[in-house]
């Protein structure tokens, strides 16, 4: 498609911030049946569900910690309903093709503990959209 300055691979990961832990394990966890594993501070993921490579209850407060190095959210930025990730070939090519269309970055090709490099942006709709490269969810 003629325009296209960045190409999705894939969805690499989707699921709601959630701000009551208890509540949306209650909900996706208890009420839905998704087997989620569990890693350090609530973190609720699973890999098993068809559709996308990783779905999690994201807590608000790790989503803080990994865009501005704070468990605290900023005031002036719109505390986002939900995640999305796309897995893209190039991280950095995505990004600054982001950028000239006028997407501010909260992080930029930012190398996680887990091996993801990922830039992060607000969405018109609210949503904290990340363009990613994941080694682990790529074909081996």
């Amino acid at each position: 498609m003629a325009g296209i300055g960045t190409e999705v691979l894939f969805i690499a990961g989707f699921g709601p911030i959630d701000r009551n832990i208890a509540e949306s394990r209650g909900l996706y966890g208890e009420s839905l049946g998704i087997p989620f594993k569990e890693d350090a501070g609530g973190y609720l993921y699973t890999g098993s569900l068809q559709g996308a490579k990783h779905f999690a209850l994201w807590p608000l407060f790790q989503a803080a910690q990994s865009c501005f190095g704070s468990e605290s959210w900023p005031g002036e930025i719109p505390i986002p309903q939900a995640w999305l990730e796309f897995e893209v070939e190039n991280v950095q090519k995505a990004t600054a093709d982001l950028e000239s269309r006028g997407y501010r970055m909260l992080i930029k090709n930012k190398k996680e503990p887990w091996g993801q490099t990922v830039s992060r942006f607000i969405s018109p709709e609210g949503l904290l959209v990340g363009v990613t490269f994941t080694p682990t969810m790529r074909e081996k």
